[in-house]
Parts: structure tokens; C-alpha cells; sequence
């Protein structure tokens, strides 16, 4: 209902036109083919006699079947055209809010690329709640009434009778077929994404596998889960044919009721062959529409799941941006006071019991060991994860990590991730003052070159620098780095380190790091073990120089 509402608040104009133009499209294929049958049938009887084949009007009722079928192939191309511009605009919409949603959370996700796909899959399940639920609902109940209102002109029982039914048998199949098909549509669901997970782990951890003995065991977990979806199909598609043998009885026997109906009219003079024809044709085609209910019915289950796992995102999902990770700090950058985090399923605190206090022009590093803590700290400062206990107060800050995340698209999209509404001169400008504007302007594209995938035509410095050039479009006077020169080669990581602290002066800075040249621009090296701070040194005091000699050289 949560996923219903806000699909009717955002976009209630363009769903319910594509709606009623679903519902005229099926109500003027029945008009179309019962008053066909009317002309046939009336056009043969007059034909037996001359006299009332010379005063028989044979042009209004084909003026009327062409409207039809032209008003029908107007409104299926425009029917299509709304009803999946408005699910794909409203599927926009939902991602939109379920990111925000999962931003404004702040909880840490485990698997974040089986969770990415998960959440990729369910989306795109909804769609199903509008085009194959929805839609054919209400096209089904037109469908419904204009039977029972044109048999009741006739007879208002035989219309009630015949529109109670439709109701009754239509709509009842569907619910039962939902209700039968939704345990086989959640196991299908959950063994594709088994599939999904089982053949990435499989192709991108073979070597692993191989090395460990274990490939073998991947590929027999790789054809259960393929048993597993196939057999839910095979129950869905027992179940497909269930229904649709059901619906055919079910038109048969609306058939049968019309045609005991229009006897007896036609035995009190109520109605002529013509009329009869009418009713017949229209009865025939009157469960058609409920029939397209089937594969919104199979896939209900699906649906169901869907919107019940985004149903948390989406209530908490702010209207606008997310907001920052953490209270301004009132004095400096950043302060941690007796903070300890853990993560899901630990029964140990990551951190315990951290403080830290960060100046506003101060480079503080964080060095240790790996699992020491570093990257927690670094999380809790970005506001990625929450404190378990303690308190945060950072300034709005700008981050650059190990892995630069590029996408697909050009190079001004990329860095206006960071700056959306800048314009070239400004982009130009952070390219020149992280030293890629050269090498940018060398390429064809100049901005508007496009990346591959990952950021595939950029080399790692070049990668890199751009990741700067982004750090720079953010005026924000707070630095969070996390090894943001590791896998660069000496040469390339000098040149970016020179860059960050020429265009860091005045910024306040925490490092994450195990690398000697990025801990040597630090004021301060913080030495983490085991979740604590285990010690404190400043620059120019023994024991900094002890710490940083002890770091990994280039």
C-alpha cells in the first residue's frame, strides 16, 4: 500500500490516463465485435425481404464499426505509450526514494553487490503492480460493467446476473491463481538470486576456487540453485495452464448463461435474432479481459516480496537530498568523544571507546596494522556506519578513497557528482588545479569524452586526478582520505600527493594509510590496534619519526 499511495501521490494524473485508455481500448474491442454481430445478423434479416432491405440504414452501424476499430488502434498505441511512460517515470521515482531511503538509514550493508542487485531485481518487480495488476483490473471491471449495463437495457436481471458472475468468476480466479502461485513466485525469486550469486562467486572467484579445491563443489551449488528455479517454473507454468483452462470454463459457462438468458428473452419477444447475436458475441469476449489477469496473478508473489523489502527504505527516504553524516562540530573539524561501534552479527565492538579531535587546519594520519580499525574510523567520520555508543560532530566534509568509483558516462558527468550544477569553467578550473586539464584537452571528446565501464580509457594517475579534481569541486573544509594514492606507481603518486597538499593547505585533514609518502604529510600519526588508539605522536617528536619509518616505503 506504501509502494500504491506513493505511485498514485507522484503520479496519479498520467496512471489514471493510462488506465481508462487500457479500459476504453478493451471496451471498444467488445463494442467492435458485438456490434459486428449485430449488423451481420440484422443485415441478413432485412436481405429476406426487399421492403425491409430497402429501408434497412446499413451506414450508421458501419459508420459505428469503423469508429470502433479506429478509436481501438488509437487507443492501444496511446495506452502503451502512457501506461510505460508512467511506469517508467514512477520506477525513477521509487529508486530515487529507496536510495534516499537507504542513505538516510545509515546502516552498513552487508554484500553491497548482491544487496545492489537484489534491490536492481526488485525494482524492477514493480512494474508488474501497475502493467500487469492494476491495468488489467480496471479494464476487466469496464469490461464487467458495460456487459451487465447493455444486458440490462435488455433485462435488468439478466444484466445483474451476468455482471455478478463476471465479477465473481473473473476476479476469483485471479485472487485463488495469486494466492496458489505465491510460495512458487517467492522460491522462484530467491533461487534466481541464488543463481545470480552462485555463477558471479563462480566467474569471478575461480582462481580461488581452483586453488582451494573448492571449484567443483561451486559448480554442483551452481546446478542445485538451476534445479531449484527450475522446478518453481515448472510449478508456475502447471499453475499457468491451471488457470488458463479455468478461465476458458469459466468463459464457456458465461457463454452458456448468456444463451439460456437470451431464449428466454427471445421466447417472451423480448429480444430478435439480431440482439441475440449481440449478446452472444459480447458474453463470449466479456472474460477475455479478466483472462489477462493471469501473468499479473503469477508474478503477485514476486511483487509482493518487492515491495515489502523496499516498504523500510521508502518510509524513511527523505523528499529531498540526504542530509550530512553528523552535527557540525561547533569547534574544529571533527570530534569523536568515546565512541565504539560493531558491526551486524559481531559480538565485539570494532571500535571502543575512540576520541579524537580533529583542528581546522590539522592533518591528522591513523596508521596500525590491517583490522586495527582504520577503515571503521574512517566510516564512522563519513557517517557511513552509526555509533553504537559516544558522540559525533564533524563538519560537512568531501572523501577520497582508494577506489574511485567512475561510471559509464562522459567526463563532465563524472566530476559533476561532486558539483551538479557546475558549469565548464568551473569544471575546467578543478581539471587545472589537479593536473589533468592537459591530458583532457588532448582527447577528442575534451569533456564530453566518454568512459567505459569503471572508467575504462583513463589510466590509474589519470583516474586518480580526477578523483582529486572532485575533492575540489567541494568547498567543504574538512578532508576524509583513505590511502588515496595505494596501486600507483612512485612517479604518479608523488605528482597527486604534491597536488593534495598544495590545494589541502588550510583544509583539515584524516588519513587513513599504511604508505610512508602519505603519513609524511600528516601533523599528526595516530597508531590504532585492536579497535583503540594505542598511541599519539607529533611531528618532530621521536616517536613520529619511529612510527612513520616503520610504514611501508614506496
Amino acid at each position: 500500500m506504501r509502494v500504491i499511495r506513493l505511485l498514485l501521490g507522484t503520479f496519479r494524473q498520467r496512471l489514471w490516463w493510462g488506465a481508462a485508455l487500457a479500459a476504453f481500448t478493451v471496451l471498444a474491442g467488445m463494442g467492435l465485435l458485438s456490434l459486428s454481430s449485430w449488423f451481420i445478423a440484422a443485415t441478413a434479416i432485412a436481405g429476406l425481404q426487399a421492403g425491409s432491405a430497402l429501408v434497412f440504414d446499413v451506414f450508421m452501424p458501419s459508420a459505428g464499426i469503423r469508429m470502433l476499430a479506429l478509436g481501438r488502434t488509437a487507443s492501444r498505441y496511446s495506452e502503451r505509450l502512457v501506461t510505460h511512460d508512467a511506469t517508467l517515470a514512477a520506477l525513477a521515482e521509487l529508486r530515487a526514494r529507496v536510495f534516499r531511503g537507504l542513505a538516510a538509514s545509515r546502516q552498513r550493508v552487508r554484500q553491497p553487490a548482491r544487496a545492489l542487485s537484489r534491490l536492481t531485481s526488485e525494482l524492477d518487480a514493480l512494474e508488474s503492480l501497475y502493467l500487469r495488476l492494476l491495468v488489467p483490473a480496471c479494464a476487466a471491471l469496464g469490461a464487467a460493467l458495460l456487459t451487465a449495463f447493455i444486458l440490462g437495457m435488455m433485462a435488468p436481471w439478466f444484466g445483474l446476473l451476468i455482471g455478478l458472475w463476471l465479477l465473481l468468476a473473473g476476479l476469483g480466479l485471479a485472487w485463488a491463481l495469486a494466492r496458489a502461485a505465491r510460495a512458487p513466485a517467492l522460491r522462484r525469486a530467491m533461487a534466481i538470486e541464488r543463481l545470480r550469486a552462485h555463477a558471479i562467486d563462480l566467474v569471478s572467484g575461480q582462481t580461488e576456487l581452483l586453488m582451494s579445491q573448492r571449484l567443483g563443489a561451486q559448480c554442483q551449488a551452481l546446478a542445485r540453485a538451476d534445479q531449484r528455479l527450475a522446478s518453481a517454473d515448472r510449478q508456475l507454468n502447471r499453475l499457468d495452464a491451471r488457470a488458463g483452462a479455468a478461465y476458458g470454463v469459466a468463459g464457456s459457462v458465461t457463454l452458456a448463461l448468456a444463451l439460456l438468458g437470451v431464449g428466454g428473452l427471445a421466447d417472451q419477444g423480448q429480444i430478435g435474432t439480431a440482439g441475440a447475436a449481440l449478446v452472444l458475441l459480447l458474453a463470449m469476449a466479456a472474460m477475455e479481459p479478466f483472462a489477462a489477469l493471469r501473468r499479473g496473478a503469477l508474478e503477485a508473489g514476486r511483487v509482493w516480496l518487492a515491495a515489502r523489502r523496499l516498504g523500510g527504505p521508502l518510509a524513511s527516504g527523505p523528499s529531498g537530498p540526504a542530509a550530512g553524516p553528523a552535527v557540525s562540530a561547533p569547534e574544529g573539524a571533527l570530534h569523536l568523544n568515546r565512541v565504539s561501534t560493531r558491526y551486524p552479527g559481531s559480538r565485539v565492538d570494532a571500535l571502543q571507546g575512540v576520541s579524537l579531535a580533529l583542528g581546522p587546519t590539522e592533518r591528522v594520519a591513523l596508521i596500525g596494522p590491517s583490522g586495527s580499525g582504520k577503515s571503521t574510523l574512517m566510516a564512522l567520520a563519513t557517517g557511513a556506519i552509526p555509533a553504537l555508543r559516544g558522540s559525533i560532530q564533524a563538519q560537512p566534509h568531501a572523501w577520497m578513497g582508494q577506489r574511485i568509483d567512475l561510471f559509464q558516462d562522459s567526463l563532465r558527468d563524472n566530476l559533476r557528482l561532486a558539483a551538479p550544477r557546475a558549469d565548464d569553467t568551473v569544471l575546467w578550473a578543478a581539471l587545472d588545479a589537479a593536473g589533468l586539464a592537459a591530458d583532457v584537452r588532448a582527447m577528442s571528446g575534451g569533456l564530453d569524452t566518454h568512459l567505459g565501464e569503471g572508467g575504462l580509457g583513463l589510466s590509474g594517475g589519470q583516474a586518480r586526478r580526477l578523483a582529486l579534481a572532485r575533492l575540489l569541486l567541494k568547498p567543504h573544509r574538512l578532508w576524509l582520505l583513505d590511502e588515496p594514492t595505494e596501486s600507483l606507481d612512485a612517479a604518479t603518486a608523488a605528482d597527486v600527493l604534491k597536488k593534495l597538499d598544495e590545494l589541502g593547505a588550510g583544509r583539515a585533514w584524516l588519513v587513513a594509510t599504511h604508505l610512508r609518502r602519505e603519513a609524511a604529510l600528516a601533523d599528526r600519526l595516530l597508531v590504532m590496534r585492536d579497535g583503540r588508539i594505542e598511541a599519539e605522536w607529533w611531528r618532530g617528536s621521536a616517536g613520529f619519526d619511529a612510527a612513520l619509518a616503520g610504514l611501508r616505503s614506496d
